[in-house]
């Protein structure tokens, strides 16, 4: 591997978050690295430089780390994993001795018995050495962290010769990093699920011969053959037959969809019905799903606000928990005659009490956990920052055409206002233009002059020009013509009226001309979505004080929107810029502003906004690569879904902080008359982390 190569690995094992940040550092101080970078909540290693897998693994060690390439099938992982008794054999052996070491302690009242001892000793020894190795290690370098901590303890208590306690330590700790471990790969299987949805083979046809091949193998433009029952390996466009295909695993849509000539399909989507040939589109590393994969682990890497105030919070707090257990040990005996074996057994506890386990694991299980169920509901969220401002917001505004609408308007009048012109004749003209627009509109009124057998493509246009949020203009036969919004034109009585007339029929209104007159009037009207209307009451049951509707279409036309769908506000007659502006008022009155759009014509607005969310864009790269959170189905309704999931993300992170330190407060209280103990210290330590653990996997479950 080249010094400048970068490498991507899987691993296991990885227990905790602190442990993570220890097995980034030593990676990085490898001979040959010059970056390395963990991802916790995808469990993966980023290497930039030169190091074996044997040196990643022994970097590793402390926290029995396994190191794969990426490439690797995970299925093949699986099979190797090896078996729960000989991953812990180490601490299995510890519990047995313990036992042993009870049992003997009843059978052998009265004096301490030299086997109890030994057992005892042995025990800690076996199950605790891994630790008190890498704890040495920390203390040497000042590094203080959960290992340093536990080790002190430990050796403290078996010092003083309280070895059943330094051995039940021994074997809670592991019980603990263990059932984390265990937590952690939970909340990680969001991403597993979504790797196992694609098969690894596909039967193509490639040259006139039919083969069965690695997905890897599989080129642009070979043909996929899918019989009824069979997943789709590949992003690819519909050639020959009909089918439904159930595209949950993209987009979270419940129903199946119809697919047919020119449709496009998702690899890892199911074909239910018929038989399909599908020309690939996208290589195995670009469909659509592969890109969720890298979108979904990108997320869970990124700390959100909340965890990196934990973080910075417990590189504080450990260093403070050493320095009181040693006041602790040193004070009262030295100022107030206390006996020195009692204080130096209670500041062992306070060692291990305050170890900052739960309260470093309590963000992320949660954040991970709640981005891998958005995903599996079909929304992407690009890192908990975004998860956090989703459960603060204030404000949504939401783009019309193809958000609260179906995006599909179709043109329902065309009226020609000189009868010197023949509608054909202008129909033409006007597709011809609007070939070169992408906008929504122009479309519909392409798909009116195919459905009447009109050919626009002997029409030649010369200097076309897009005029923003306006329209388009270009010429023909030496003619400057325009299409597009009422105020690039002159306008009389007559024509006013007729678009007054459409305005209260709720329809979109364009002009077609020249600078100087109005040859025709087009009539379009978009449907409002089904659920449109219980999305935006939804929000405001949720709590969400504002929710505006903003487009570049008539006041008219968005008042009879606004008023079908509900939205407490209406903005119409905005090009983007104005849009923009409009999100930095909403912003200045309530704070948070989340902006919905299609992802690029809303770019700016979308930008500004605190969260920007694409709707209905089921495969689009720009909205995948562009927009904060991303709603793969054209499905509003999962809106109030991530709304509610965020906001129950921020309760779980603020109760687990709060649970966390609360219990270690108590716990420590308990110094003041005497009554901590290593047993409680341990109890207390381990049951949060357990339970803040458990906590966080909740949001997994949030419908």
């Amino acid at each position: 591997m080249a010094k400048s190569e970068t490498r991507r690995y899987r691993l296991t094992g990885l227990s905790c978050t602190s442990c993570s940040a220890k097995f980034e550092k030593n990676v990085q101080e490898l001979e040959g690295v010059s970056e390395a970078k963990v991802n916790y909540g995808a469990a993966k290693l980023t290497v930039t430089g030169q190091a074996s897998i044997a040196e990643l693994e022994q970097a590793g060690a402390f926290d029995n780390i396994k190191v794969k390439p990426e490439q690797e099938i995970d299925t093949e992982a699986r099979h190797q994993k090896p078996a729960f008794w000989r991953e812990n054999r180490s601490q299995l052996i510890a519990a047995v001795l313990i036992v042993l070491a009870f049992v003997s302690q009843l059978t052998m009242i009265g004096e301490p018995h030299f086997l109890t001892a030994s057992l005892f000793i042995a025990a800690i020894i076996i199950g605790g050495y891994a630790l008190f190795i890498e704890g040495i290690k920390d203390l040497i370098k000042f590094d203080f962290s959960m290992a340093t901590l536990m080790t002190i303890a430990i050796i403290g208590a078996a010092l003083i010769g309280d070895f059943a306690e330094g051995a039940i330590v021994v074997i809670l700790f592991a019980i603990s990093e263990t059932l984390e471990r265990y937590a952690a790969d939970r909340a990680r299987q969001s991403i597993s699920s979504l790797v196992k949805v694609a098969p690894k083979v596909a039967t193509i046809r490639r040259n006139d011969l039919e083969q069965t091949i690695a997905v890897q193998d599989i080129q642009i433009n070979d043909v996929m053959l899918i019989k009824p029952g069979q997943k789709i390996a590949m992003d690819g466009i519909v050639i020959k037959g009909e089918s439904t295909v159930n595209q949950a695993a993209i987009t979270g849509e419940a129903l199946p969809v119809d697919k047919q000539l020119s449709d496009e399909v998702f690899a890892g989507t199911l074909n239910e019905a018929g038989y399909l040939e599908v020309q690939v589109t996208k290589r195995a590393a670009d469909t659509t799903l592969a890109k969720i994969i890298q979108l979904v682990e990108a997320a869970q890497g990124e700390r959100a606000p909340a965890q990196a105030f934990v973080d910075k919070f417990a590189k504080i707090y450990t260093p403070f928990i050493i320095l009181l257990a040693t006041l602790i040990i040193i004070l009262p005996p030295l100022f107030f005659g206390g006996d020195w074996q009692r204080w130096f057994y209670q500041g062992l506890s306070v060692l291990v009490v305050g170890c900052p386990c739960s309260l470093v694991i309590s963000t992320p299980v949660s954040i991970v956990s709640a981005i891998g169920n958005a995903a599996r509901h079909g929304v992407l969220v690009k890192g908990g920052i975004y998860l956090e401002e989703m459960g603060k917001l204030q404000a949504i505004a939401f783009d019309k055409t193809g958000t609260l609408t179906e995006g599909k308007p179709t043109v329902t009048d065309f009226v020609v206002l000189d009868d010197q012109f023949e509608a054909t004749d202008l129909l033409q003209k006007i597709s011809a233009l609007e070939i070169y627009s992408q906008h929504p509109l122009a479309s519909a009124i392409v798909a009116l002059s195919q459905k009447r057998g009109i050919d626009a493509t002997p029409i030649s246009i010369e200097n076309f020009k897009s005029l923003t949020g306006r329209g388009v203009q270009g010429d023909i036969y030496g003619i400057t013509y325009l299409i597009g919004s009422p105020t690039l034109f002159v306008s009389d009585s007559k024509i006013d009226t007729i678009k007054q007339d459409f305005h209260r029929k709720s329809k979109t209104v364009i002009y077609f001309g020249t600078s100087d007159q109005v040859l025709a009037v087009i009539g379009l009207q978009d449907a409002v979505r089904q659920n449109s209307r219980q999305t935006i009451q939804a929000l405001q049951t949720l709590g969400v004080k504002e929710t505006v509707m903003l487009t570049g279409d008539n006041q008219a036309t968005a008042d009879q929107i606004g008023r079908e769908v509900g939205v407490s506000a209406v903005k119409a007659n905005l090009m983007p810029t104005d849009k923009l502006k409009e999100i930095q008022a909403l912003q200045a009155t309530f704070g948070r502003v989340a902006m919905i759009g299609d992802g690029v014509n809303d770019a700016p607005a979308l930008a500004m906004a605190n969260v920007g969310i694409a709707m209905g864009v089921a495969g689009t790269d720009t909205a995948l690569e562009t927009a904060d959170i991303t709603l793969m189905g054209d499905d509003l309704a999962r809106l109030p879904f991530i709304v509610r999931l965020s906001r129950s993300t921020l309760r779980t992170i603020k109760q687990n902080i709060t649970f966390s330190l609360a219990l270690k407060v108590i716990a420590l209280l308990l110094v003041i008359p005497g009554w901590l103990t290593l047993w409680i210290a341990i109890l207390a330590d381990m049951g949060a982390t357990i339970l803040v653990t458990l906590n966080g996997i909740r949001l997994m479950r949030v419908k």
